[in-house]
């Protein structure tokens, strides 16, 4: 299917179906977005729309990933669904399809697609965030499987996770000693405590696995092949994740365009809108290199620095232009401002941090050398 006729197809449908497509107003906490999302996720996964860019081993309808792009894009740019939530199967599902066993991953996939699984994804740990290589959650052999021992952080959703891709070292020191794993997460051993942020949600979680027994079959890929697998699933997070997180922003930003009432406040406004069609210009090339089977490689850190720059320039221009709102409205409509604007204030950290993606813009696209 094309683009154009599949984008077409998406916002017929979307229009035809209205209200039915809109969470119910009242419950603003991360367990009733999930529900909506799964709700969401059956309705369109049963009309189809779900399953275009998928493959059909998968219980995809094949195509373009830029279709799945696509309806990101429709849906987050109309606030049907939250970006952070909607992610998960993007960043997760095309590595599981990649690097599973095919056996396993052919029959649990439909349900991920279908929104009767989430899963959630097990990188970073206290003593290792952006630094992931020096991990210290161990996978040892035992039998026909592997023992897993060691703690989580920032997981986000994983209380509500069937299944988690958790990174352990079975191997040497450093990245080349990782592996990858596909665990579920009623398995006994395995706790996620829910992080109540500063935006006032429990979306992320410390999750601790204490004598995980895991079988041989979730090992991910090859035996400390898990940093592959790693950056794998980082380019997926900077190709159709970031899209749709461009088309959440676009939609907030529309949303201040009423409030811009003096030369001022329509600067701040103009440079938030400068900031975030520069990422969309960048994104856009990234979209299409990925439609063609290229995922980006270091190139896709300028994407990461983009996004977040955009990200924080759109609610800082919230703050500004919604006088008080963000600061003592507790409505719905302030909640919701509020929540956005400090989720905002990590977007230069979750997923690398800015320092780094511009480390690594210097050293491996721009050929400069390192500091002493």
């Amino acid at each position: 299917m094309q683009v154009h006729d599949f984008r077409a197809g998406v916002r017929d449908w979307i229009d035809t179906r209205g209200d039915e497509l809109v969470a119910a107003l009242g419950d603003d906490s991360v367990a009733a977005q999930l529900d909506h999302q799964r709700r969401l996720q059956r309705m369109l996964f049963d009309a189809g729309w779900m399953r275009w860019g998928w493959a059909t081993r998968l219980g995809g309808f094949g195509g373009s990933p830029i279709l799945r792009a696509a309806l990101g894009e429709e849906l987050t740019g109309r606030a049907l669904v939250h970006t952070a939530s909607w992610s998960m199967h993007e960043v997760l599902g095309p590595a599981a399809a990649e690097f599973g066993r095919p056996e396993l991953i052919e029959e649990i996939f439909p349900r991920l697609l279908r929104g009767d699984e989430f899963w959630c994804q097990g990188f970073s740990e206290p003593d290792a965030g952006s630094d992931l290589g020096s991990l210290r959650t161990t996978a040892i052999r035992q039998g026909d499987g592997w023992l897993i021992n060691g703690e989580k952080l920032w997981t986000s959703f994983a209380q509500h996770a069937t299944r988690c891709v958790v990174l352990a070292r079975t191997g040497e020191p450093g990245s080349r000693g990782i592996s990858a794993f596909l665990v579920d997460m009623d398995t006994p051993g395995v706790t996620a405590s829910p992080l109540r942020t500063m935006a006032d949600v429990d979306e992320f979680c410390s999750t601790s696995l204490i004598d995980v027994q895991v079988p041989a079959h979730r090992l991910l890929g090859e035996i400390n092949g898990g940093w592959q697998i790693a950056q794998y699933i980082l380019s997926c997070e900077r190709g159709p994740i970031f899209w749709q997180r461009g088309a959440w922003l676009a939609h907030h930003l529309g949303m201040l365009l009423g409030a811009a009432h003096d030369a001022a406040s329509q600067t701040t406004l103009g440079e938030a809108y400068e900031m975030l069609w520069a990422f969309r210009a960048q994104s856009k090339a990234t979209q299409d290199r990925i439609a063609v089977g290229d995922l980006p490689g270091p190139e896709a850190s300028v994407d990461k620095v983009l996004i977040a720059a955009a990200d924080q320039a759109v609610f800082d221009a919230a703050r500004e232009l919604l006088s008080g709102v963000i600061e003592v409205d507790d409505t719905p409509r302030g909640r919701a401002w509020r929540r956005e604007w400090a989720y905002s204030r990590a977007a230069t950290i979750y997923g690398g941090t800015s320092e780094i993606q511009k480390d690594i813009i210097a050293t491996r696209l721009l050929g400069l050398p390192r500091s002493a």
